[in-house]
């Protein structure tokens, strides 16, 4: 399979539009070697395809398209190669692109777990918004460990397994959460047998989560912040990183430290990374650190096969 990063920054893209932060000036200004990211998002297909899974719709999802002829094939009049779009999580940095889907001549097909379903819904209602429009063929993503499959998507298989982290600000059990709130997707491809997993909102590593993590030929990870304290100690927020479901990577439990624990073999990657993190300056300690664990970074328009 080819997994085509799409975005690979947090909510806000990097340098994010309002943000004067050492980081954002700095790549606005050129004086830091960092490269500009839109808001997280990948597509994956099998080797022998165009078509693939849209894993999220960032607001930026238009820019990526065109920045991503992959996703263009230009087979007929009106063409993608989105065969369907699987949601993570109802946040509003992975799900307003849907809206720029709109101009379908048929119902999206959308994967997504019933409490996202609810909360887009009922909360931030994008899918009865667009049943105005294109309409949505929503399809329940189980809980259980069970494989699906995206239609038009051959030879991929796709696992859940619910994440601790948190609902979107708007949702009712934003304090309480629930199983499908957060989801992490492993999948495998049945021709090669190698398998991504992939969880770029990740607030705590359990049992079953780190066991998902070794099983996999490539992770790719919540890379939101470096410490818990990094929006607090900018002035920006009075809120650290675990308190908002992020699971921060440095520091002990942090996620360099599980990364760390994975079997050689194991690619690592961070996506969703926040404009505030220093891991963006390529020049940066925190990057040499990473670069000593085998730690990448993910960048806009890469590329992974497996």
């Amino acid at each position: 399979m080819r997994i085509t990063v799409l975005g690979a920054a947090a909510g806000g893209g990097f340098p994010q539009w309002n943000c004067n932060c050492a980081n954002c000036a700095g790549v606005r200004a050129g004086t830091l070697r960092a490269e500009p990211r839109t808001q997280s998002s990948i597509f994956i297909r099998p080797d022998n395809s165009d078509d693939g899974v849209l894993f999220n719709a960032s607001p930026d999802i238009l820019e990526q398209i065109r920045a991503n002829p992959a996703l263009q094939p230009g087979r007929t009049l009106r063409d993608t190669a989105i065969a369907g779009v699987v949601l993570m999580d109802g946040q509003v940095d992975h799900t307003t692109g849907l809206f720029m889907l709109r101009e379908r001549d048929a119902p999206l097909p959308l994967w997504c777990t019933d409490p996202v379903f609810e909360d887009l819904s009922l909360g931030n209602p994008v899918l009865r918004v667009l049943g105005h429009f294109c309409g949505v063929q929503r399809t329940r993503i189980p809980l259980d460990g069970s494989a699906f499959e995206v239609s038009g998507v051959a030879g991929l298989q796709f696992r859940a397994l619910p994440l601790q982290s948190k609902a979107p600000p708007y949702s009712p059990h934003r304090e309480q959460p629930v199983a499908g709130d957060n989801i992490g997707i492993s999948v495998t491809d049945s021709r090669s047998g190698k398998t991504l997993f992939y969880a770029p909102g990740l607030g705590a590593i359990e049992p079953a989560v780190f066991e998902a993590m070794a099983s996999a030929d490539c992770v790719m990870v919540d890379g939101t912040f470096w410490t818990d304290d990094e929006m607090v100690g900018l002035g920006i927020s009075a809120k650290t990183a675990r308190s908002i479901g992020h699971l921060p990577q440095s520091g002990p439990g942090g996620m360099v430290e599980w990364l760390g624990k994975l079997p050689a073999r194991t690619r690592r990657m961070l996506i969703h990374i926040n404009n505030t993190n220093p891991i963006l300056d390529a020049d940066s300690s925190q990057r040499d650190a990473l670069t000593r664990e085998r730690v990448e970074v993910c960048e806009d328009r890469q590329e992974i096969v497996l």
